[in-house]
């Protein structure tokens, strides 16, 4: 039943979950679809159950949620510290610049 639920493909298309994966809207972007998750929303989602225990699809459906939102924390954590680098780098270019010789004022 785990090999199932880890699979790298998203939900079939007769699944129950089709309204969540792909994203409606045709956007393939997690936040454009859904408000993203919070942590407690992570932590004390509830599952249905069907015949066999939890249901596969609901799982599977929402781990590709989360999986979104993780791939988007990451890229943005990218981005940031691609930006904090460039900033560094001009901070020191700029001092090295402007620097002052030893004589400070």
């Amino acid at each position: 039943m785990l090999r199932r639920l880890f699979r790298s493909r998203p939900p079939t298309a007769t699944s129950r979950l089709t309204r969540i994966w792909p994203p409606a809207t045709g956007i393939h972007h997690a936040a454009a679809a859904r408000p993203p998750l919070t942590v407690g929303q992570i932590r004390g989602h509830q599952f249905s159950t069907a015949r066999r225990g939890l249901d596969p699809n609901e799982v599977r459906g929402f781990l590709y949620q989360v999986a979104d939102e993780v791939a988007d924390l990451r890229a943005e954590l990218i981005r940031t510290r691609t930006e904090n680098n460039r900033i560094k780098k001009a901070l020191r270019d700029w001092q090295s610049r402007y620097k002052n010789r030893g004589v400070w004022l």
